[in-house]
Order: structure tokens, then sequence, then C-alpha cells
């Protein structure tokens, strides 16, 4: 059963879907392909309890820089302002 029959920010209706989250953490990003509610309305995403688990565990990973269990993409870098102009 779930959490919520309909959105609780504009009470459209919930489909379910598979979404890429991004999760941070310290310096280090990861994707994540998971399911989640989604509303039709608003495009609000709803996640369980134990999805919402599952990103606090990875972003505790990622701050401690424990990679060990993800797979590298590539990498990301900034561009200081200074090199733009």
């Amino acid at each position: 059963m779930k959490a919520f029959e309909k959105c609780p920010v504009c009470e459209g209706e919930l489909i379910e879907k598979e979404v890429e989250k991004l999760l941070r953490g310290g310096i280090h990003s990861a994707t994540v392909n998971i399911k989640a509610d989604v509303c039709t309305g608003c495009g609000e995403r709803l996640y369980s309890q134990e999805t919402v688990r599952l990103f606090e565990d990875i972003r505790k990973k990622l701050e401690i820089q424990d990679l060990s269990t993800l797979k590298p993409l590539g990498q990301f870098f900034s561009v200081e302002e200074k090199s733009i102009a």
C-alpha cells in the first residue's frame, strides 16, 4: 500500500516511475536509478522509507570517501570564474 494516494503538494495523481536521483556527499556525487511515486501534475517525487535510508547510506559513504562499492563514471570539474573571461 502506498503512503499517499494523491500528491501531498497538489493533490495530483501519483504513478510509479524509474527516476534518476543525484546524491552528494562531501566532494563526491553519485547517481542512482530508483523507483519513485511521481506526481503527474507537479512532478513531486515520493520515495519509500527504505529508499530514503538507501540515499542516507550512499551519502554517508560519499562523505567518508568509501567509494569501494560505487562504480566510477568519470570526473567532475569546477571552472574558475577568472578562467572564463
